[in-house]
């Protein structure tokens, strides 16, 4: 049984029990978290696809972790000029684990 959910303008494949990392969202460690947007459901025999939504179809998750991923490198160079600007960014992100989906 999977799902496809929607959140932070992205969409998730998610399965129970699996753990995934979506775009930050605030919550506390510890605590539920319910996907209402859910773009399409399948049972393993049929397929229910929303337009745009399925209706009373929700993902319910526990919020594991709050965190920021590995550090990435910006660096822009413009050859005999002498230019050069070195950045870093951490993007924060969410650990969720799928407790049910319920459709």
């Amino acid at each position: 049984m999977y799902a496809i959910v929607n959140s932070g303008g992205k969409q998730y494949r998610v399965e129970e029990g699996e753990t995934f990392r979506l775009e930050k969202i605030p919550g506390d460690i510890g605590s539920t978290i319910s996907f209402d947007k859910v773009l399409m459901f399948s049972d393993g025999e049929t397929v229910r696809v929303g337009q745009p939504f399925v209706e009373n179809a929700t993902v319910v998750g526990k919020i594991i972790e709050q965190d920021k991923a590995k550090k990435i490198l910006v660096f822009k160079y413009k050859r005999r000029k002498g230019y050069r600007r070195k950045q870093g960014h951490r993007q924060p992100y969410t650990a969720v684990k799928i407790e049910s989906i319920k459709a």
